[in-house]
């Protein structure tokens, strides 16, 4: 073999030694969240006291040990936050399914402490499973958190005590080291949690 069929024998070589290597490094390559907005670094969550829907004390310390899904709506709402709290529940069965061990809890936080007791949200947030927590309480408290996470929310309407909540749509994925680690925007669907909270989650 002269020296010019050599080198062009080599070269074609080397072209499917690398065009192998970069297919294998582009399957084994891990995956990324679709819809998750991940943040820089884990924020601390400020201090803040609020009940449960079981009456018990719920502060920031509680939200460690689990990674959660923290949604901000009131038992009043009329569509978008039972739609959310089930698009939850659909994308922690279908983690289940998938063999995800370490399921998310999922919380509501109401932001209608006047007609959200711990008593009205029990029975709310059962109708979600058991996994599903609703926390309350004064509005000054519920503000210390929703402050820190760039929630937003605000009475409208008060004709003879009829009124709404407006409120942010977000979810928020706090980490069980109790800080906030990724939000997903609206709109929501199971199936984009169901594919990006177990990245997340293996990535701590």
């Amino acid at each position: 073999m002269d020296s010019r069929k050599f080198f062009l024998a080599a070269i074609a070589v080397v072209a499917i030694v690398t065009g192998v290597w970069m297919s294998t490094r582009l399957l084994s390559s891990p995956s990324v969240p679709l819809t998750a907005t991940l943040l820089p670094a884990p924020t601390e969550l400020a201090e803040f006291s609020l009940l449960a829907d079981d009456g018990s004390r719920f502060s920031r310390e509680d939200f460690q040990d689990h990674w959660n899904l923290v949604f901000f709506g009131f038992t009043h709402c009329p569509d978008i936050c039972p739609i959310t709290l089930q698009v939850l529940a659909n994308a922690r069965r279908m983690m289940q399914e998938q063999g995800v061990d370490d399921l998310p809890r999922i919380v509501l936080v109401s932001v209608d402490p006047e007609r959200d007791s711990p008593a009205v949200l029990a029975p709310y947030v059962a109708h979600f499973g058991d996994a599903t927590v609703g926390i309350t309480g004064d509005l000054a408290e519920i503000r210390k958190l929703t402050d820190g996470l760039g929630i937003f929310f605000e009475k409208s309407g008060d004709a003879d005590g009829d009124y709404a909540v407006d409120h942010s749509s977000v979810v928020i994925v706090i980490n069980p080291q109790g800080k906030f680690h990724a939000l997903f925007g609206a709109p929501h669907k199971a199936e984009n949690f169901a594919h990006d909270l177990p990245i997340l989650m293996s990535r701590s």
